[in-house]
């Protein structure tokens, strides 16, 4: 006599549960990671190792985060170092691509450039999240963080020369002490006014007391900054 064995469906269930595929990265599916604050500095103050060991660190937190596969760029300018006679500086908004960009979670920062620097932009305390799609502290929060390093205007584009003017980029990232300061944006929208200059993302005020960890977290700060990705 032949006896029908049938297996119980939560046999089946479980089996199907083990097969289940791996939790994907921050950001993949129809919207990948395109931009995010660095969840941590270089350790250095505002010496990210010029342009290309900021880059350098943004790519290295990305492909931590599961988004190495884009080239990715940090969001600072540079000030010329001649003077008035020297037209060579760095503008953030030429470094980044052509959009759009999205955050850790798929939700759109901004379409283009120039929405970016307009206002319609949707860069916020919640949507400027870092490469672990966490938020980043804010200026009513301990330890406040919200002072990204931009070195930039409020259009994105680079301080006049220094000398004369004053050093916005701290020695164009290569200072950690005392000496220079650097321009920082609020990525929390958020200011001890309501002006436009105070809740600016990326021009709100420079550092204080130089260019050094402990001056950064004097303001505020915390030695983070924009990535974006290129492609």
């Amino acid at each position: 006599m032949h006896v029908l064995v049938k297996w119980p469906s939560l046999l089946v269930t479980g089996a199907l549960i083990g097969c289940a595929a791996p939790i994907a990265p921050p950001g993949a599916g129809a919207n990948p990671m395109t931009f995010f604050i660095t969840s941590v500095g270089v350790g250095r103050g505002a010496d990210l190792g010029g342009l290309e060991g900021a880059d350098a660190h943004c790519q290295s937190l990305a492909k931590a985060a599961g988004a190495g596969d884009r080239t990715w760029r940090a969001y600072l300018s540079t000030q010329a170092t001649g003077g008035l006679a020297d037209p060579k500086a760095v503008h953030a908004r030429d470094r980044i691509g052509t959009g759009p960009w999205h955050n850790a979670k798929g939700v759109l920062i901004a379409r283009n450039v120039e929405e970016l620097h307009s206002p319609r932009n949707n860069l916020t305390k919640e949507t400027a999240l870092d490469e672990k799609g966490n938020m980043v502290n804010g200026r009513t929060e301990k330890p406040n963080r919200h002072d990204i390093l931009t070195g930039s205007r409020p259009d994105g584009t680079a301080f006049p020369p220094s000398p004369p003017f004053g050093d916005m980029t701290c020695g164009n990232w290569t200072r950690s002490g005392a000496e220079g300061a650097a321009m920082t944006g609020h990525h929390d929208r958020a200011g001890p006014v309501d002006h436009a200059w105070a809740v600016s993302w990326n021009s709100a005020h420079p550092t204080r007391g130089g260019c050094s960890q402990e001056a950064l977290r004097s303001t505020g700060g915390d030695g983070l900054f924009y990535c974006f990705a290129v492609k």
